[in-house]
C-alpha cells in the first residue's frame, strides 16, 4: 500500500497569514490563500484554499475551496474541491467536501458526506 504524501504549504507565497498570538472573533471572508496560526471563532467563508497550522485553533463554520488542518477544528466544513487532515490534526463537526485525504493520525469525530465537486 502506497503512503499518502499530502502537499506542504510555503508561508512566503501567502499574502496572509494570521500570527500564533491572534484571536480574531466574527466573520471571515478573503478570496486569496490564507494561513492560520492563532485561535478564530465565528464564521469562515472563503473562496480559495484555507491553512490551519498545527498550533492553531478555529471554532468555526468553514467554507473553502482546499481546507488544510494540521490543528483543531471544532464547526462545520465544507470544502469545495478537497479537505485535508494532517496528522495530529482534529475536526470535531460534519464535513462536507468531494475529496477528503487523511492521514494516520488525524482525528475526525462527526458525520461526512461527499457530494460532486462542482464544474
Amino acid at each position: 500500500m502506497s503512503d499518502l504524501r499530502i502537499r506542504t504549504i510555503d508561508e512566503s507565497e501567502l499574502d496572509t497569514v494570521l500570527g500564533e498570538d491572534v484571536e480574531f472573533d466574527g466573520e471571515m471572508s478573503f478570496q486569496t490563500p490564507i494561513l492560520i496560526k492563532g485561535h478564530v471563532q465565528g464564521t469562515i467563508d472563503a473562496e480559495s484554499d484555507l491553512f490551519v497550522s498545527s498550533n492553531a485553533t478555529v471554532q468555526a463554520e468553514v467554507r473553502a475551496r482546499v481546507v488544510s488542518v494540521k490543528g483543531r477544528i471544532h464547526g462545520n466544513v465544507a470544502a469545495n474541491s478537497r479537505l485535508e487532515l494532517f496528522s495530529g490534526s482534529r475536526i470535531d463537526g460534519k464535513i462536507n467536501s468531494p475529496e477528503i485525504i487523511m492521514q494516520r493520525g488525524a482525528v475526525f469525530n462527526g458525520t461526512c458526506r461527499m457530494d460532486a465537486a462542482p464544474e
